[in-house]
């Protein structure tokens, strides 16, 4: 009997969604996905360090929501679309958590297909029309497709990379629990359309999601984990043409089209971050998740 009521202590959603072992370091966790998954976090216990570009958008965040849980948020500003930068945080984070980190999200990310997305005012083209579909996608530009790519790949790859040494200390001080890096990609890079008219942002997110297989592999003898959380639509400034509130948080007024019915919530991301972060997801490794209301059920998509 009393077997069976340790087990049951180990089963229970207290034990098993846990963060507050965590040292947690987030890009771009001031605004939209990333300040969901910050909030989730530092509200269950967790110490996050939350990076961005933008030094007075990351004070806000800590001002608004480092006392809203047992946990902590502390800025620090850097640009991981750069390798040097990379580098320097995960040195700078070294120095302040010498014995090592247990999470990377890696949810920093931009949209640049400003030119060709079909919202943006120009509508979709004739698609029946080649001459029309081919002008209308080389309005696109190289720096937008370099720019994208720079955020949404390679910075994930060199920050992944650089903090690998804290994750593997991390693991090592934190007894049955193994670190993990949580590449945050999308839907876009699953369905098979141009996302939209955004065939910049579509691949590059199915390369950040490949990526993420890739390192999975490369990490595996150190026993750092890799897991891809894809969502479908949530409230964010690049959803919401690059505005926030002053609570740091994005509003949109669209209708869901998802069997589900609504967009993504707070709680909807919360509950993803604490499953993958917590000790219950533990034995997730190379996976990913797929917080989309159903999106990809409805739309053409590797998925299914």
């Amino acid at each position: 009997m009393a077997t069976g009521q340790a087990n049951n202590t180990d089963l229970r959603a207290s034990a098993l969604f846990d963060v507050s072992h965590v040292t947690a370091v987030v890009t771009g966790g001031a605004t939209g996905i990333g300040l969901m998954i910050t909030q989730a976090l530092q509200s269950n216990g967790a110490k996050v360090y939350i990076t961005g570009r933008r030094q007075e958008v990351l004070d806000k965040t800590v001002e608004l929501y480092s006392q809203g849980g047992p946990g902590q948020i502390i800025a620090l500003q850097g640009d991981v679309s750069k390798k040097s930068e990379a580098v320097r945080l995960a040195q700078e984070i070294e120095s302040r958590e010498p014995q090592g980190i247990q999470l990377l999200v890696n949810n920093a990310g931009i949209a640049r297909d400003d030119d060709t997305r079909y919202g943006n005012g120009q509508g979709q083209p004739d698609m029946t029309d080649a001459r029309a579909v081919s002008e209308h996608f080389l309005r696109s530009t190289e720096e937008q497709w370099l720019e994208t790519m720079r955020t949404n790949v390679m910075g994930a790859y060199f920050m992944s990379v650089a903090f690998l040494p804290l994750l593997a200390k991390g693991r090592e001080t934190t007894p049955g629990y193994s670190s993990q890096v949580v590449n945050v990609s999308s839907i876009s890079g699953a369905m098979k359309g141009p996302s939209m008219g955004q065939p910049a942002y579509a691949s590059s997110k199915a390369a950040a999601t490949h990526l993420s297989r890739m390192l999975a592999t490369i990490f595996k003898d150190v026993k750092v984990r890799v897991n891809v959380i894809a969502p479908g639509l949530f409230p964010s400034e690049m959803t919401a043409g690059g505005k926030s509130g002053e609570d740091n948080k994005s509003t949109l007024d669209i209708k869901a089209t998802n069997p589900s019915g609504r967009l993504g919530e707070e709680s909807d991301m919360a509950a993803t971050i604490l499953f993958l972060a917590g000790r219950g997801g533990v034995f997730y490794n190379g996976q990913i998740v797929y917080p989309d209301g159903g999106s990809t059920l409805i739309q053409p998509a590797v998925n299914n």
